[in-house]
């Protein structure tokens, strides 16, 4: 085949036949990821799902300026995701549709590019891409709209940039600049399209010109390196890509460089028994065949290097995949290589860097096809192929419907996964029926994970519950700090169950005093702490300000506006702000017992506000019928 710049194609301007062919991968796409459209929570999910402190302007304004509100810095993602709440809520129906349609709009993206290079088989390139299964856990998985979105930015980016490329129009280059910037701040991998389109370029033309092709693209390779560094240096700091599970050799990473690609490929070509986690092998410097990966790599590239003269196409499409692979490749550290050092969704991007010169290969095989006879060879052998890829797709959307389902397949197939038993454990954990079993999970993940804090973390959450087990979980979380002495959540938590053991009030301030300092912005933190000064004798004004912090940070904390009335009180002088305090806890949070019953008691206090008095208290026995006390000081109210 001869270098696919020669060939013809279509130009730009379409006919009416395009619009079918785009409603085609949309229906298409929906239909193939029908069985994941009802689909539940999954894993982080409800960490990528706007929070409720960050439900309003400020909190907005949060996810763009507060490192630490947000799971990663993505602020393009959860500004998305922000504004999703406000359409859809809880129902997660709408945030499917969003993955499933960002995913066609990005195939109909992929022919429009095709189509700009002047290759053939766009619309087989687009079909492929929205049908292979290798794409089901971007899409059907919400968090990864990351990867859908984002993808449509980069796209639209390579496509302004070639439209630059061809006009020189400052327009398009200001056009293409812009959706990079949104790119990389939706998911940072793409930091390497730049290096994807000077690729390209040298594809084009066989060699590359500093002015026309290198020199505009510096600021790319600029912004997206730093951006790459950044996420590198979050991953590692605030989202855990560190520890002994990260320290890898310089050898034991030439191993995944030459093995990870591998097993990419393979999944593309053969995409079957695809895993949500695939099992985690050890790169060993030691073991001789395990250097056939790297070695085979390096001779694939060596000798699609040498063909070049004849074809630059096969090199080109190899080298670009790898640059869109790099971030995952095994240089630098990202949280996924705790528990497999691949998955699906990392080459999501990259994927159409093979996808794109394979479709425009099997096209022009398939032109030669129709030269011949019998005419429908070549539409029934790619009509087949979809057919195939679509049938695929929906069966592995099939394992989206719900966590319990999703993970009792990885542990089936793949029954080492630690975390497939701790997840499987946090699943299971709305069932209190089921404690034993979520308890047996737990121990399972941290036997074959001894050295995680995950499953720690989930034991001590689950044993937390019990008195005549807090020891136990005390432990658990004591192992998990050890492992993680700047995970502020650790520290919260840790204090939280040190409050209800005699005698360690002080330690649990201590923890709760850490973790506002690993995290100012952390607000349960402000609002625990302010709890546990409350019972210190001469604390109170501290109470009072941590309470104030977390107020300022979370104006919608219930909770927080009860505790700091409670506090002011106490004190004549601050009275009348504690009854407005309380006012703002029951206007936030109406059925709030304790708010009701304590605004009561300030309330009964002036015999002008005692009517008030007794609805507060009625509305907090609606509540807590239980509340004697309540019930006792109703009755003296009511007394003439």
């Amino acid at each position: 085949m001869k270098d696919m710049v020669k060939t013809t194609a279509p130009k730009i301007p379409r006919s009416s036949h395009d619009c079918y062919v785009w409603l085609l991968i949309f229906a298409c796409c929906v239909l193939a990821y029908f069985p994941a459209l009802n689909g539940t929570w999954l894993w982080d999910d409800d960490g990528h799902i706007c929070k409720q402190s960050l439900r309003s302007l400020h909190g907005l304004l949060r996810i763009w300026t507060d490192l630490g509100a947000t799971q990663q810095y993505y602020p393009i993602l959860h500004s998305a995701f922000w504004a999703e709440w406000f359409l859809w809520g809880e129902s997660l129906l709408g945030y499917h549709l969003t993955n499933v349609l960002l995913h066609a709009t990005a195939a109909c993206l992929v022919i429009a590019l095709v189509r700009r290079l002047e290759l053939p088989g766009a619309w087989l390139a687009g079909l492929i891409f929205a049908l292979h299964p290798v794409c089901v856990e971007s899409v059907a998985w919400i968090s990864e709209q990351k990867n859908t979105l984002s993808t449509v930015f980069a796209l639209s980016a390579a496509l302004h940039y070639l439209r630059f490329d061809q006009s020189r129009a400052k327009r398009h280059y200001a056009l293409a600049s812009l959706f990079f910037l949104l790119a990389l701040l939706t998911k940072s991998v793409t930091a390497m399209v730049p290096v994807a389109l000077a690729i390209t370029f040298w594809w084009k033309r066989g060699s590359l010109r500093w002015r026309e092709d290198i020199l505009p693209l510096v600021p790319w390779l600029f912004v997206g390196a730093s951006a790459g560094l950044f996420t590198a240096w979050v991953e590692h700091t605030y989202i855990g890509a560190q520890g002994s599970d990260f320290l890898l050799t310089p050898g034991q990473r030439i191993l995944l460089v030459g093995r990870i690609p591998a097993f990419y490929l393979w999944k593309l070509v053969w995409p079957t028994n695809l895993i949500f986690i695939y099992t985690r092998w050890t790169p060993d410097a030691s073991v001789a065949w395990q250097w056939l990966f790297p070695a085979a790599l390096a001779a694939l590239l060596a000798g699609l290097w040498i063909i070049r003269t004849r074809n630059r196409g096969p090199f080109a499409a190899l080298l670009a995949y790898l640059a869109l692979l790099f971030p995952v490749l095994g240089f630098v550290n990202v949280y996924p290589f705790a528990f497999s050092y691949v998955a699906d969704h990392f080459q999501y991007l990259a994927s159409l860097a093979i996808i794109v010169p394979v479709s425009a290969a099997l096209t022009l095989a398939a032109q030669g096809l129709l030269n011949s006879k019998p005419r429908w060879t070549a539409p029934l052998l790619a009509s087949t192929l979809l057919v195939i890829l679509g049938v695929l797709t929906w069966r592995q959307s099939h394992l989206y419907r719900n966590a319990e389902t999703l993970y009792r397949d990885i542990i089936v197939r793949n029954p080492t996964c630690w975390l497939a038993y701790n997840n499987l454990g946090n699943a299971l954990d709305t069932s209190p029926e089921r404690h034993d079993e979520i308890i047996a999970l737990y121990r399972t993940a941290l036997t074959l994970n001894p050295g995680n804090s995950e499953p720690h973390v989930n034991l001590a959450s689950v044993l937390s519950r019990h008195t005549e087990t807090l020891p136990e979980a005390i432990e658990h979380w004591e192992a998990t700090l050890q492992a993680k002495p700047h995970f502020a959540d650790g520290h919260n938590n840790l204090g939280v169950l040190l409050t209800r053991v005699p005698n360690r009030l002080p330690d649990a301030i201590a923890h709760f005093e850490e973790a506002v300092k690993l995290q100012p912005s952390f607000t349960a933190a402000h609002n625990n702490l302010g709890t546990a000064l409350t019972r210190m004798p001469g604390r109170l004004p501290e109470a009072i300000q941590h309470y104030r912090i977390a107020l300022k940070l979370d104006p919608k904390f219930a909770e927080t506006y009860c505790n700091l009335a409670n506090a002011l009180a106490k004190s004549p002088d601050t009275q009348a702000e504690a009854i407005t305090l309380y006012e703002e806890a029951i206007r936030l949070q109406p059925r709030y017992a304790e708010a009701h019953v304590n605004l009561g008691v300030l309330l009964s206090q002036n015999p002008e506000h005692r009517a008030e008095a007794i609805a507060h208290y009625e509305a907090a026995l609606r509540e807590r019928p239980d509340l004697d006390v309540v019930k006792r000081a109703l009755e003296r109210l009511r007394q003439p």
